[in-house]
């Protein structure tokens, strides 16, 4: 066989469960099988067991260790993938046992973010992720930091970095941290400019593989990478959505969500997922046709909650209900939508659940404003758009187009 046959054959992977009772043990077995093969490799069994907690030396107990390793002997796997955050003792521990490199599922998830960003944000965010996650296992996993590239775990824009020692590395961990704080004033800039126009921005959020990239393209023809694996899309998209009034609103894609995120992601997309926070309306989009729907639904509203999005009009969308059977219950109440962004059903009550949602249009007023109002003109400027504006013997005569929260405290200043 040749060399670059053996380049694209995928590395064989074993994966392993510990049950300690915090969470669904199963139901993030089965999300890890999806979360491999989206990293590239090819699931080649499980290992799950119960434990009251994690063993400190090895996560699982050293019985199942030697199962795990005479296992990975007569199956030639390559890689472990653990379905938690091991310590870099753990790593090391597991690594020495079982004679195979070991992956745990932040380490999984940082390269699938490492595959799929294109924008030079993203880039930024994946290797401030990885070079953080690195930083206090420098020590802890050996010669492991010497191997550059060569699968699952060692990809991506921080590999290089991980070789030099860790004042270089907080040095870049700085200089990547002033590098996303520009990005994030010129994001700011972009959605106050949108703001004082009086662009409404609806968000599509939700878990990840949950239709949202197909459902931006069906609604807009934004040409959106959709594909049927986690974390297709890392990258925000907007595009602008004509809705059947007429109105026009910017409609935001952005990175889907999983359980137990982890937090470096979290603190490095965060400026990415404060789109949603900022958006007028917010589309909490999830795959009715699986199982864990309810479960999706209540991972984005978590997260939501946590950006500060209460108060905000949040529609539930189901999509792919085309993909269930016939006749079948969907056990949601409230106002959500189902829809299928594949084949189109739905999509125009979608349309009517946004244009019912959309707040009130600013309103164009001429105020005389005294004097000693200075402060309502100054918000006016920073809130509103000011068309016309001069001072005489009164004050201040303005013209602007002010929003609705704006209104009652200037109504009495308005010229008829």
């Amino acid at each position: 066989m040749d060399w670059y046959e053996n380049e694209e054959k995928p590395e064989r992977a074993l994966l392993v469960e510990l049950d300690t009772g915090e969470f669904d043990a199963e139901a993030s077995l089965a999300e890890l099988y999806e979360l491999t093969r989206s990293a590239g490799a090819e699931p080649c069994g499980a290992i799950l067991q119960k434990r009251p907690s994690p063993d400190t030396a090895t996560c699982v107990g050293s019985g199942m260790m030697e199962e795990i390793a005479e296992f990975c002997r007569n199956h030639e796997i390559d890689l472990l993938i653990f379905d938690r955050e091991l310590t870099p003792t753990q790593l090391r521990n597991i690594e020495a046992v079982s004679k195979v490199r070991v992956v745990d599922r932040t380490m999984l998830i940082l390269d699938i973010f490492a595959q799929r960003a294109r924008s030079s944000e993203g880039k930024l965010q994946v290797e401030l992720a990885q070079l953080k996650y690195m930083l206090p296992r420098l020590t802890g996993k050996g010669t492991g930091l010497s191997r550059l590239g060569g699968g699952i775990g060692t990809r991506g824009p921080g590999e290089s970095k991980l070789e030099s020692d860790r004042r270089h590395i907080r040095r870049r961990i700085d200089t990547l941290n002033a590098q996303l704080a520009e990005v994030e004033k010129h994001r700011e800039q972009i959605n106050r400019r949108r703001r004082k126009d009086g662009i409404v921005t609806v968000a599509l959020v939700g878990y990840t593989n949950a239709g949202k990239s197909t459902l931006m393209n069906t609604l807009t023809q934004a040409g959106v990478l959709a594909k049927n694996m986690l974390f297709a899309t890392l990258d925000p998209t907007a595009r602008a959505l004509k809705l059947p009034s007429g109105r026009t609103v910017m409609l935001i894609d952005t990175v889907g969500l999983v359980r137990r995120l982890p937090h470096q992601l979290v603190q490095a997309f965060h400026s990415t997922l404060e789109q949603a926070a900022t958006a007028d309306i917010i589309l909490n989009v999830c795959d009715a046709s699986s199982p864990e729907a309810p479960v999706h639904l209540e991972v984005t509203e978590k997260l939501l909650a946590e950006l500060g999005c209460e108060g905000r009009p949040i529609i539930p969308v189901l999509n792919k209900c085309d993909a269930m059977p016939q006749n079948t219950v969907i056990p949601f109440i409230g106002n959500a939508v189902r829809i299928s962004a594949l084949s189109g059903m739905g999509i125009d009550r979608l349309l009517e659940a946004i244009e019912n949602a959309l707040p009130e249009k600013s309103r164009r007023v001429t105020l005389q404003l005294p004097f000693s109002r200075s402060g309502v003109a100054a918000q006016i400027r920073r809130k509103g758009i000011v068309e016309n504006e001069e001072y005489n013997a009164s004050g201040l005569m303005l013209t602007a187009q002010i929003p609705p929260d704006l209104y009652e405290s200037v109504k009495e200043y308005i010229v008829e």
